[in-house]
């Protein structure tokens, strides 16, 4: 999802029923050529979060992931959205997928459909 929505219109409210899945992610300033840290964290449709040092609002991100589906790492640009620290814990930054192809929103689509769907029923 690669346009940006306000926090009220029909959008944000997709995005908060999007499911939110565990993932380890490999992430990196976009532009250098710094080595990619591993995050933990979780994705969703629209984008992720992961914990670790928190990052400015704004800040452009590369993205690295696998989905068990794919044979190949998906590598996508993102964007900070928040960053949240709590005592004592790491910071949550939460970003936004920037230009996402439709292929690789697909493939994350199916992902948490599969999880959603293999999740225990309560």
């Amino acid at each position: 999802m690669a346009e940006r929505t306000d926090s009220t219109g029909p959008k944000a409210e997709e995005r908060r029923d999007s499911p939110r899945v565990p993932m380890s992610f490999h992430v990196r300033r976009a532009g250098t050529e710094a080595a990619f840290e591993p995050r933990d964290g979780d994705l969703s449709l629209g984008g992720c979060a992961f914990r670790g040092a928190a990052l400015e609002p704004g800040t452009q991100l590369e993205v690295r992931f696998r989905l068990p589906s794919l044979t190949d790492e998906l590598k996508v640009r993102g964007e900070v959205l928040t960053a949240s620290e709590a005592a004592q814990q790491p910071a949550t930054t939460r970003v936004r997928f920037l230009e996402l192809p439709v292929e690789a929103e697909l493939a994350i689509a199916r992902h948490l459909h599969d999880v959603e769907q293999s999740a225990p029923k309560h």
